[in-house]
């Protein structure tokens, strides 16, 4: 369950937006949505080796987000140790073309959550975090495939980070020129940019005819 009886995380030290605090936001409800329209995450964490970032797919369940990997992953044994993470999720909206290279940006949406890592290590707990971060990346997934079977869960560790320190940053709209370059004559705007599938491909094990389930074909991940 997501509790919701705090609508704001409340800003730390690590998660205080101190450049541009004004697209700052710490609203629990904005952070989710985009938290729940991506599919893609950066996990950072430290090793005696240094710093390491890593891409890794996700889902967050409840006030909780999930990752998983093999048992025997350098990523997921630190993890697995409660190392302390950075999980970072960014939305590219599109690209800010602006009359000066300096005022060129981005227009994006991206969630930073800092916290600790933590086993799940019940079999029959991993396996229900392990069937929804699926139906988070492929909703309607899961109820056709087949689930993990007991030699699969021991090879995969399952670790979730409880979300109590977040913040929100975006940026939307047009650029933002300098008076003195309006009279430059170029075009200048927004280029949108957003997730689009493709022409579904099935494997060589598909049988011929097989239709290509709905879910697959009205893939979206929103807005």
């Amino acid at each position: 369950m997501t509790d919701m009886s705090t609508t704001k995380f409340e800003p730390t030290e690590r998660s205080t937006i101190h450049r541009l605090p004004s697209r700052g936001s710490y609203d629990k409800t904005k952070v989710y949505n985009v938290l729940d329209q991506g599919i893609l995450a950066h996990v950072g964490f430290t090793t005696t080796n240094g710093p390491v970032v890593i891409p890794m797919g996700y889902a967050r369940k409840g006030d909780s987000i999930i990752l998983h990997g093999s048992a025997k992953s350098r990523l997921m044994i630190e993890l697995a140790r409660g190392a302390d993470v950075c999980v970072t999720v960014t939305l590219l909206d599109g690209l800010v073309l602006a009359r000066s290279t300096f005022h060129h940006s981005m227009n994006y949406r991206s969630v930073v959550v800092f916290g600790h890592a933590s086993v799940i290590a019940d079999a029959e707990v991993r396996n229900a975090a392990l069937e929804h971060l699926v139906e988070h990346l492929v909703p309607g997934r899961g109820a056709e495939a087949r689930g993990a079977n007991e030699g699969e869960l021991e090879a995969t560790l399952v670790v979730e980070v409880p979300i109590r320190e977040a913040s929100l940053k975006a940026r939307s709209g047009p650029p933002v020129d300098e008076t003195r370059d309006l009279e430059i004559d170029i075009w200048s705007g927004v280029l949108p940019l957003s997730l689009e599938t493709g022409e579904p491909v099935p494997d060589e094990h598909t049988a011929d005819g097989k239709p290509v389930p709905d879910y697959v074909l009205n893939y979206s991940r929103g807005r």
